[in-house]
């Protein structure tokens, strides 16, 4: 097969694969190295889209699409009959340092199906690496997804080349990764987990530590191959974030394959709860918010407004806020303030009281903020949170479709 073919059926079957952000990494660039390649600073650098609108700057590829497992949800499990390629680690080097000279990428992300053996697979992922290092001098982005049961001394040269780790935690819940990928152990998913954030934490302890992964790992988990609901699936997040100190959880919507299990639903989730998951993932991070604050006891989150407000009109009592006196916790849970809409306004407001004009130069929606504060020239009362059609009025408006007339 030739090396463009396998391009075509090797990064087509890594478009499944979220968890390529290249966010985080330590800041690096070519100048004073001898021979030395590569960036990440973005200078010049191009992105490319994936085919969901994704915005990658990436070379986001598989090693190879064989696979020895058997995992029902996956277009390259080992019964799936798919056009099947495979990559040497030199034909990946000479695709990476041809693409980046060309300022088509920043980097490359590089995953694989397991071949042969998890030791094995490790093996060819951290040669890739290590040549782009070591015989191309090549200082851009490297992630490279690691095998859950490969020797840790893999693992440890992994983290020696590579920008960031990741180990797909799979599913959210346990007993799902045992009814649709039994041969994938979940313990030893959470012990690589746990080894990873042992390396990267010994890496961090002084400035003669050896380099580990300075971005951090992450991790990614189907959402809709199984009935998790979205307080399970954050419920499992903020676990992994607490216990492994991960970078990023991403959660990537379940797409249905071709001859798929009955066992696996028909249809794939709405995208947008996969958009919601990740809004709620910020609040958790970033915001201050449990999990059980998130979302409601239904279990699910709601669709038609982001998280963060559907919050403020279950909490109504909690509100207006005076932005003048308020502190900075509860001034980030008024919808339409960002984090750094929120620290501008604590620096403002040392100097003079804030009112609305200065909230309109911030760019903050002033229609969606403004039935939950009150600031120095408004004070609302409570009026416009005890109106009834209130969620009607912030909720986002329909689109009108359009209708193809050529067709």
């Amino acid at each position: 097969m030739e090396l463009r073919e396998k391009l075509e059926v090797l990064a087509d079957a890594a478009k499944y694969d979220a968890s390529c952000a290249s966010s985080g990494t330590e800041k690096r660039n070519s100048a004073g190295a001898m021979g030395a390649i590569g960036s990440t600073e973005g200078m010049g650098i191009c992105h490319a889209y994936a085919p969901d609108g994704r915005c990658i700057s990436l070379l986001k590829i598989l090693l190879t699409n064989f696979c020895i497992y058997d995992c029902l949800y996956c277009v390259n499990r080992r019964s799936s009959n798919v056009r099947r390629a495979r990559f040497t680690p030199e034909e990946v080097v000479k695709l990476t340092l041809g693409f980046y000279r060309r300022n088509y990428i920043e980097g490359l992300f590089l995953s694989s199906g397991i071949i042969q053996s998890p030791d094995y697979t490790m093996e060819q992922l951290v040669r890739v690496a290590k040549l782009l290092r070591e015989e191309h001098g090549f200082r851009g982005y490297i992630h490279l997804k690691t095998i859950p049961d490969a020797a840790p001394e893999l693992l440890a040269e992994a983290g020696r080349y590579a920008d960031r780790l990741s180990i797909n935690i799979e599913l959210p819940a346990e007993p799902s990764l045992g009814r649709l990928a039994p041969e994938k152990d979940a313990r030893a998913i959470r012990r690589s987990m746990g080894n990873l954030r042992l390396r990267i934490e010994e890496a961090k302890e002084g400035p003669k530590a050896p380099r580990f992964a300075p971005a951090g790992q992450s991790t990614q988990m189907i959402v809709g191959a199984d009935g998790t609901d979205d307080r399970g699936i954050l419920a499992t997040s903020s676990t992994l974030y607490a216990g492994y100190r991960l970078r990023r959880v991403y959660y990537s919507a379940f797409s249905p394959i071709p001859d798929s299990s009955a066992a696996l639903p028909l249809q794939a989730p709405p995208l947008v709860r996969e958009n919601r998951l990740y809004q709620a993932d910020w609040l958790m991070r970033f915001y201050g918010f449990e999990v059980a604050e998130i979302v409601p006891e239904s279990g699910n989150l709601d669709l038609q407004i982001d998280p963060k407000l559907a919050w403020a009109l279950r909490n109504r009592d909690r509100f207006p806020v005076d932005v003048n006196l308020a502190d900075r916790e509860l001034l980030l849970r008024v919808p339409g303030l960002g984090v750094r809409t929120v620290d501008k306004l604590l620096s403002i407001r040392r100097h003079k009281a804030v009112r609305m004009e200065d909230l309109g130069r911030l760019r903050v929606p002033l229609a969606k903020v403004a039935p939950f504060i009150v600031t120095a020239d408004r004070q609302i009362g409570r009026s416009p949170l005890d109106r009834l059609d209130l969620r009607k009025r912030l909720a986002p408006k329909p689109e009108q479709l359009s209708l193809d007339l050529a067709a």
